[in-house]
């Protein structure tokens, strides 16, 4: 018999969600649990599993659809059964993004041939202006789906090399890819118009101050270089500068609570909420937006513990395998512009927080050190701007110049063990 395919219900408060991206053509076979389509709601990006085996039957919502909870979106047939046509939905709600006419045509695509290369927009987009054959790229996704990594792996080979871009007489960094410029109006995807709000509302709520501190992380430089293969091997996750970052603003949170406290409106006006846990949200900029995964109870943890289930949020993010409840109720967030080279950013609170921690480019600078008889040398040192944004109703500058002090403090003079 036909099974229904419903959009499912993501978290007690989400009651719609709007389908990016169909991940199989109509008539394609289907796995039980194996992705079906992917889903937009104001918590979460994900994929969605086909719930049974079969052949898909129907696809009753197009890419760009935003429909309630329990809404019929395709049907999965039984084996050899006979596909039927797709069936066109009125203009969707939420429209896609700056690819509006290429995901039309992969959301029409159930009718393709079967040899259809299977492929990401934004990989298809990127083979062309580096003139490269999609057939000739192996794919690493479902079903040898090609994706944007593989792209960038096709172009780091030599011979594709030479054909995208000229010989150079030494090596340059890497250039972005020219940006196709939509030509007509592009609506807000879901995620877009989410961030949009929040950002808009975390401004008019909280008057915003921010306080940036240079703090020296060459000792941190040089035992992360000491131990990264070594922790590498014990706990099958990479040494990043983050799990050091992480566990040293949880110890200053612990001593300046304040700083991880919220403010509520209650009937007799606001009032403070001390968190009695740290739940740090990590950001993670995404190709479609940004989204900020949880480590809840931050403060329990190890080193290690920190270390990878930061490495293992960030990258579920960027797959879409997160759960609503793993994005939402952080006390502290940390966000991280440092990976794109920038000096400082000035954030904005990620409500209902009352301050957020930015990253900033780490750098070798020459500076002066002052020893403890007053000589001064000049030595090339490890450098990273920090910067906390917070919320000047409930902290006030002396707070967040303590909270930082103790960062910077902890940074400069680490001497805990990484395990």
């Amino acid at each position: 018999m036909p099974t229904d395919v419903i959009m499912p219900q993501m978290g007690e408060s989400i009651f719609e969600g709007t389908i990016t991206k169909w991940l199989k053509n109509i008539g394609d076979a289907v796995a039980r649990d194996e992705p079906l389509f992917e889903i937009s709601t104001d918590k979460v990006d994900a994929e969605i599993p086909a719930p049974v085996a079969g052949v898909l039957a129907e696809i009753r919502v197009l890419e760009g659809a935003t429909v309630e909870v329990n809404t019929v979106v395709a049907v999965i047939g039984e084996a050899g059964a006979v596909a039927a046509a797709p069936v066109q939905k009125s203009a969707p709600a939420q429209a896609p993004a700056p690819q509006a006419k290429e995901s039309a045509q992969v959301a029409e695509a159930s009718v393709a041939p079967a040899g259809r290369i299977r492929s990401s927009p934004l990989a298809r987009r990127m083979a062309k202006e580096h003139g490269l054959d999609l057939s000739q790229i192996a794919g690493s996704g479902a079903e040898g789906r090609i994706s944007k990594e593989d792209i960038l792996r096709a172009l780091s080979q030599p011979a594709a090399a030479s054909k995208s871009a000229a010989p150079e007489v030494r090596p340059a960094a890497p250039q972005a890819p020219l940006a196709q410029i939509p030509t007509e109006l592009v609506p807000l995807t879901r995620m877009r118009s989410i961030i949009a709000e929040r950002m808009a509302e975390s401004m008019r709520v909280s008057p915003h101050v921010h306080t940036a501190y240079k703090i020296d992380m060459t000792r941190i430089v040089r035992l992360r270089e000491r131990q990264k293969a070594a922790f590498e091997q014990r706990h099958a996750t990479k040494l990043t500068f983050m799990p050091f970052i992480a566990a040293a603003a949880i110890e200053a949170l612990k001593r300046f609570p304040v700083v991880n406290a919220s403010l509520e409106n209650t009937a007799k006006g606001l009032a403070i909420r001390y968190h009695q846990n740290v739940n740090l949200g990590i950001a993670v900029a995404l190709e479609w937006g940004l989204i900020v995964p949880v480590v809840r109870q931050a403060e329990q943890r190890s080193f290690a513990d920190l270390a990878r289930v930061i490495a293992d949020l960030a990258a579920r993010a960027r797959t879409k395998k997160l759960s609503p409840d793993e994005v939402g109720g952080s006390t502290f967030t940390l966000t991280n512009s440092g990976i794109f080279g920038d000096e400082f950013s000035t954030p904005i609170i990620n409500q209902p927080e009352s301050a957020i921690l930015c990253i900033s480019g780490l750098k070798k600078e020459a500076v002066v050190l002052t020893d403890a008889e007053g000589n001064d040398t000049i030595a090339i040192r490890s450098l990273q701007h920090f910067t906390l944004g917070f919320d000047h109703r409930l902290i006030d500058g002396a707070d967040a110049c303590k909270f930082m002090v103790e960062l910077k403090r902890m940074l400069e003079s680490w001497n805990r063990e990484i395990g």
